[in-house]
């Protein structure tokens, strides 16, 4: 059940204070696109969370970074990787809420 042990860093506290998650639609979904871009993505350090998604969005990521100067630089890596159909960036102003305790459900006593 545990995968590994980590420590929880302050992410402003180390220049670190811009959160983006960024929207992708692929045009392409073949397996070998996915290989590429998965690979392409995972190498990117600043891409801390990547998930394929259902709906209207083919691909969600959570990136951290400095500031908008290293996000444009990231973008740009990002976009040179393979060809995608739609990008879109939302900014996060203000951090509400972050737990990394899983709501864990009771064991059953059987």
């Amino acid at each position: 059940m545990i995968t590994r042990r980590v420590a929880l860093v302050d992410q402003d506290k180390i220049g670190l204070g811009l959160s983006v998650f960024v929207s992708i639609e692929s045009g392409d979904h073949s397996e070998a696109w996915l290989k590429t871009f998965a690979d392409a993505v995972a190498a990117m350090p600043e891409v801390i969370e990547f998930y394929r998604m259902a709906g209207d969005v083919d691909y969600m990521l959570r990136v951290v970074v400095a500031d908008m100067r290293a996000y444009d630089v990231f973008y740009k890596r990002l976009i040179s990787t393979v060809a995608l159909k739609n990008v879109t960036s939302r900014f996060a102003m203000e951090k509400i809420k972050s737990v990394t305790a899983l709501p864990v459900p009771p064991l059953n006593a059987a």
